[in-house]
């Protein structure tokens, strides 16, 4: 049996790196998108079980309905963090008998199917897999064989401390570059990554409007607006006028 958790602390305080740029309630809008984005690819994988680990019953509600099972930690601490969370799955993995266990965050909407299932076929007893964030240092995608084959920590820089951790047990982790499962969504510079790479997710959707909500509109062709000298360039003199043979004008002169 093959298994991926997806650790989703709540909703209410997600994104708190997003505060200057969003509301609280754009921010609720865009974890509830990305985590629906994220349990659409998995859901087309092949796994054998998604679960969402969770004690917030507004995500277990959202997992429940794209065919995810809510995994609920029997205590606040085992859902404090995603390493604590993360810990509990694996457990709970290996107590029902899982081959491979896979764990990926809520916040990826660009992960694909087929990078899911690349992921979960890469892991081999002794040869763990991982995939790392965009920036190289956060870890966005692990396989292990089996589920309790290493612990796992998160947080910045997970990356290289998983390789050399694995490496320390005699393992021989595999790295897999997949460009969805790399881009998770945290700052104004991921929302504008989000805007270019994933069009055909719902994230990216949602973000597009608010970004055609916030910026104004091209004028339309013939408005005076369209058709305006630029204004870091004078016109162009008449024949004859002692600008013509001047040496080119720049702004920065």
């Amino acid at each position: 049996m093959i298994v991926c958790a997806v650790p989703v602390k709540d909703l209410a305080a997600a994104k708190q790196r997003l505060v200057p740029t969003l509301a609280p309630d754009e921010r609720r809008a865009l974890a509830r998108a990305m985590l629906g984005d994220v349990l659409a690819a998995l859901g087309a994988a092949g796994l054998d079980r998604v679960w969402v680990v969770t004690r917030d019953a507004e995500v277990a509600a959202l997992a429940a309905a794209r065919g995810a099972e809510p995994l609920a930690p029997p205590t606040p601490a085992e859902n404090g963090t995603h390493t604590a969370a993360v810990a509990f799955a694996q457990a709970e993995a290996g107590r029902r008998g899982a081959r491979v266990f896979l764990t990926v965050p809520g916040d990826v909407p660009c992960v694909t199917a087929a990078e899911l299932a690349a992921l979960a076929a890469a892991a081999r007893p002794g040869a763990p897999a991982f995939a790392p964030s965009r920036s190289g240092l956060g870890t966005n995608g692990v396989a292990l064989a089996p589920p309790g084959a290493m612990p796992l920590t998160f947080g910045e820089p997970s990356f290289d401390g998983h390789l050399a951790a694995a490496r320390a047990r005699g393992l021989e982790p595999r790295v897999l570059a997949l460009p969805g499962l790399a881009l998770d969504v945290d700052t104004p510079e991921d929302l504008a990554a989000l805007r270019a790479a994933g069009a055909r997710t719902e994230s990216a959707r949602l973000v597009a409007g608010w970004r055609a909500r916030t910026e104004p509109p091209a004028p339309p062709a013939g408005h005076p607006r369209s058709e305006a000298a630029s204004p870091t360039e004078p016109p162009a003199p008449p024949a004859g006028h002692p600008r013509s043979e001047a040496a080119s004008w720049s702004p920065l002169q």
